[in-house]
């Protein structure tokens, strides 16, 4: 076990000096900075679900949408990142120079992957002609995060998982009490 530990490790590793060995760069430096703080306690995806809130059209899709936020952050940020307790990269290289403040939670999972796919996931399914707008933004906050040396790829793909597990989950209890409401 310690030895898939390690090997995992280490194509985490290898894959944070590749962007930062090859990717970085002053223009790059300010996207990823603006993209990462959209994503901060889901912000992004709580202001589109109470602006569909608002829209009696769409107020079921927001109302879904911020449960799966909701979701994400119970089992992401208030479970499993005490459960795990890994630290992020940075903590490894005292010599890093962050371009964002230090995060103060653990690494694993990453809040803002999984906050960004449970949105995109219940967005994706509402609104299926902005699908690819949708899952391209939480891609692109999710890589951020690699990006800006505050998580391992690892924890941005259980981060991921986790979102698209949350936003089915959302889905599924919903559409279920829906249902049961129509059948009274």
């Amino acid at each position: 076990m310690n030895a898939i530990i390690s090997s995992v490790q280490g194509l985490d590793n290898s894959i944070l000096i590749y962007i930062k060995d090859y990717m970085q760069g002053p223009i790059m430096d300010k996207f990823m900075v603006v993209m990462s703080s959209l994503g901060n306690g889901g912000f992004i995806w709580i202001v589109i679900g109470i602006i569909l809130l608002i829209s009696k059209k769409y107020r079921k899709a927001g109302f879904i949408t911020l449960i799966a936020l909701l979701f994400s952050a119970i089992l992401g940020e208030g479970i499993l990142k005490h459960l795990v307790q890994r630290s992020r990269p940075f903590t490894h290289v005292p010599s890093m120079k962050l371009l964002i403040a230090e995060p103060l939670s653990f690494s694993f999972p990453s809040g803002h992957a999984a906050s960004s796919f449970a949105a995109a996931g219940v967005l994706a399914k509402y609104f299926k002609d902005y699908a690819l707008e949708f899952y391209s933004m939480a891609s692109i906050i999710a890589f951020s995060r690699l990006y800006l040396y505050v998580h391992y790829p690892t924890d941005v793909a259980a981060g991921i998982v986790l979102g698209l597990i949350c936003s089915k989950a959302a889905l599924y209890l919903c559409n279920k009490l829906s249902m049961q409401k129509q059948r009274n």
